[in-house]
C-alpha cells in the first residue's frame, strides 16, 4: 500500500498549519469602525488581526460587561489542543509509515480519520461553550446595560459560524486557513483508506 501510505503521510502532516495559520476568525465592523476589528483563534491563543484589534474590542466588552479576550494562560485548551495535534501527527504519520510498508491494514487509515473527527467535534463543542460564556456571564455593574423587548437581559454571544448582527456591529465568524488545512488532511485520509483497499484488492486477488 506505498501509494495509500504516502497519501496518508501527506493528510496527517497537513495538521501542522495549525501551528502556524488560524482556526478561526471572527469579525466585528460598525460604522464607528471603518476598518473592521478581527480577531484570529489559533490552538495555541487568539491574537488581533490588527495590532490594536485586541485592545479595542477589550475596550468595547468593558462597557458592557463582557470579559476581556483570555490569555494563554487563563485557558487550559491553548495548552492541551497543540499537544493533541502534535500526537495525532505523529500518530497519523507511523500509520501512513507503516501502511508503506505493508505492516498494516487500510482499515487504520479510516481508524485516524474517525478519532480525529470525534476530537474535532469536541473540539467545536467546547469552542460553542467558551463562546456562550463569553457572551452570557456579563458583570452586573457593567456601564451599559442592555435589555431584550420582553426584558430579559441582552447577550452577546458571537455566532458559532456565519453572520450575525449585535447592537450595531455586522458580526462574522468562520473557520480560518487553518481549519481548511485540517479538514483537507481528514479529507486525504479518507482517500488513503480507499486507495489502499483497492491496492490491497489488486495484491490479493
Amino acid at each position: 500500500m506505498k501509494k495509500a501510505g504516502i497519501i496518508m503521510i501527506i493528510g496527517s502532516l497537513l495538521l501542522l498549519g495549525l501551528f502556524k495559520f488560524p482556526l478561526w476568525n471572527i469579525m466585528l465592523g460598525a460604522p464607528q469602525y471603518p476598518q473592521p476589528l478581527g480577531m484570529d483563534i489559533y490552538i495555541q491563543g487568539i491574537q488581533g488581526v490588527e495590532e490594536f484589534d485586541i485592545q479595542n474590542i477589550d475596550g468595547i466588552n468593558h462597557y458592557i460587561g463582557m470579559k476581556p479576550i483570555p490569555k494563554v494562560e487563563e485557558m487550559w485548551e491553548f495548552d492541551v489542543f497543540p499537544k493533541v495535534i502534535g500526537l495525532m501527527v505523529a500518530l497519523g504519520v507511523i500509520i501512513g509509515i507503516l501502511g508503506f510498508l505493508g505492516k498494516v491494514s487500510y482499515k487504520w487509515f479510516l481508524g485516524w480519520f474517525i478519532v480525529m473527527s470525534i476530537l474535532g467535534l469536541l473540539g467545536m463543542y467546547d469552542f460553542n461553550l467558551w463562546l456562550i460564556e463569553y457572551g452570557t456571564d456579563l458583570d452586573p455593574k457593567a456601564i451599559m446595560k442592555l435589555e431584550n423587548p420582553d426584558g430579559t437581559p441582552m447577550t452577546y454571544k458571537p455566532p458559532l459560524i456565519g453572520y450575525q448582527k449585535m447592537l450595531n456591529f455586522d458580526v462574522d465568524s468562520w473557520p480560518g486557513a487553518g481549519a481548511y488545512m485540517i479538514l483537507t488532511g481528514m479529507l486525504l485520509t479518507v482517500v488513503a483508506f480507499f486507495v489502499g483497499k483497492k491496492e490491497y484488492k489488486k495484491e490479493y486477488n
